[in-house]
């Protein structure tokens, strides 16, 4: 895996970044949330909405943090916004990559349908607009936050409870 400053660094894409930043700060261990644009490579070399975290490993593992990512957000459906919000693990090693696709065949049995979760390099983030960043935080009990994030933090209180917070980890502004 790859470690900064005794964290893990990896990168999230599903649905709207906006909510993949309020699910993932809202977990413990998870120590830094950027909420931002990502790219990879080619064909998958377009911006696509995703989160990029450091976490501490020894609190929340890696497969934890894949199976809350598989459960907030569509991963068995390729449907057409998938350029947008590509629903994928960026990874920035080879041993983390081949890390993410084993916890990733491992939780498939979970699921009724086939993931269409990518195991992909990350290779450039840029960050979100300030205005949007922290949007749950600035948001909270807006139309948006209540009908889409709501639910999923929702579910993480009720079946990842062990690893909610009830209160945000640091995001950068």
């Amino acid at each position: 895996m790859t470690r900064q400053n005794n964290f893990v660094a990896i990168g999230f894409g599903g649905g709207c970044h906006w909510c993949t930043e309020a699910v993932f700060s809202s977990l413990r261990g998870v120590r830094i949330v950027e909420q931002g644009f990502v790219r990879s490579s080619t064909p998958n070399d377009t911006w696509s909405e995703a989160v990029r975290l450091r976490f501490d490993a020894d609190a929340i593992p890696l497969n934890v943090l894949i199976d809350i990512h598989l459960r907030t957000h569509a991963s068995t459906s390729d449907h057409k916004m998938r350029g947008n919000y590509r629903s994928a693990v960026y990874t920035l090693s080879g041993a983390q990559s081949d890390s993410v696709r084993a916890e990733l065949a491992a939780l498939q049995t979970g699921f009724e349908d086939p993931l269409v979760t990518q195991v992909l390099p990350l290779t450039a983030f840029r960050q979100s607009d300030l205005r949007f960043q922290r949007y749950f935080e600035r948001n909270e009990g807006g139309p948006f936050c209540t009908r889409y994030i709501d639910p999923k933090l929702a579910y993480l209180r009720t079946h990842f409870a062990e690893y909610y917070a009830a209160e945000s980890v640091v995001l950068p502004t």
